[in-house]
């Protein structure tokens, strides 16, 4: 199997495919790996398309110390990733904790990310909400050390921005369920507290996403109720950002609507490369200060 070892000495599983253009694959808290297949068959084409298993997602390792989750530890790894393979930039392509990360990233090591796609990212990141986010992903791994990952599952996805993927795809859905059923419980009770309960709002981090120039693509289901305010949020803050929100679409969306995730990511990728996408001139933040984007 192949792995990348991180400053801290964890073990990261991979698996890659394709060539040309990097793309590294982030995945949410309740999948892995596994949960960027539709879109490494299709990007798989023509880039080379990296997935992993963040620390606490076997076959990854699973560190005893729960206070190695934090959000700057999940943030390193994935560019001890991009280390490991020997890849100077690549296109970063995040969901949710992905979608968090990949920002982290962009911010911290701006020279190592050609483009970044944010997808339902910023979850409890609302002012009036985080405090209670926090407070439920606290408990949420307690649930999962006390309970384990397959009883988690049972209900976990029956989450309001989870249901519209059961109501298109049960099979999809079920895939999905079964992937988190398969998780180590103290790697997720871990993730849970330490990333999750611990990781500041998107906008404690407001003066330096201004300031950041990286192409981005925010993608988000209308039904994704907690990440839509957020979405908004780093629309208007970051200066080269487009915004895509998918009907009747929840959390889950590369999952839910593949085809239109993978066209819209395709096309957004297709501009970044050719020069074609714009930053507002922060001078006038207006639609004709524009100026073109440089790899």
């Amino acid at each position: 199997m192949p792995y990348a070892t991180t400053s801290d000495n964890v073990k990261l599983y991979f698996e890659e495919v394709g060539q040309g253009t990097a793309i590294l694959f982030v995945h949410e808290f309740a999948s892995d790996w596994r949960g960027w297949e539709p879109q490494l068959r299709e990007f798989g084409k023509r880039h080379r398309c990296i997935t992993y298993s963040a620390r606490g997602y076997t076959p990854s390792d699973v560190p005893a110390d729960a206070g190695a989750y934090t959000y700057e530890h999940v943030m390193r790894d994935a560019v001890a990733v991009l280390d490991h393979l020997k890849i100077d930039k690549a296109h970063l392509i995040g969901l949710s904790m992905g979608g968090y990360t990949s920002l982290q990233v962009a911010l911290n090591h701006p020279e190592r990310v050609h483009s970044m796609v944010l997808a339902g990212t910023g979850s409890g990141s609302e002012r009036w909400y985080t405090a209670d986010f926090h407070k439920h992903s606290q408990a949420l791994g307690d649930t999962f050390e006390r309970d384990g990952a397959a009883a988690v599952a049972k209900t976990y996805g029956m989450g309001a921005s989870r249901v519209p993927f059961l109501l298109k795809d049960p099979r999809g859905f079920a895939e999905f369920t079964q992937r988190l059923a398969e998780h180590d419980a103290k790697g997720s009770a871990n993730t849970s507290r330490g990333f999750q309960g611990g990781r500041p709002s998107l906008y404690d981090f407001e003066g330096r996403i201004r300031r950041l120039e990286t192409p981005a693509l925010i993608v988000v289901g209308d039904e994704d109720d907690r990440c839509i305010e957020p979405s908004l949020f780093l629309k208007q803050t970051l200066p080269a950002a487009g915004l895509v929100m998918f009907p009747k679409s929840g959390h889950v969306v590369n999952l839910e609507e593949p085809d239109l995730f993978n066209s819209v990511v395709g096309e957004f990728l297709a501009r970044v490369e050719a020069g074609r996408w714009a930053v507002r001139d922060p001078r006038t933040k207006s639609a004709e200060g524009v100026i073109p984007m440089r790899g």
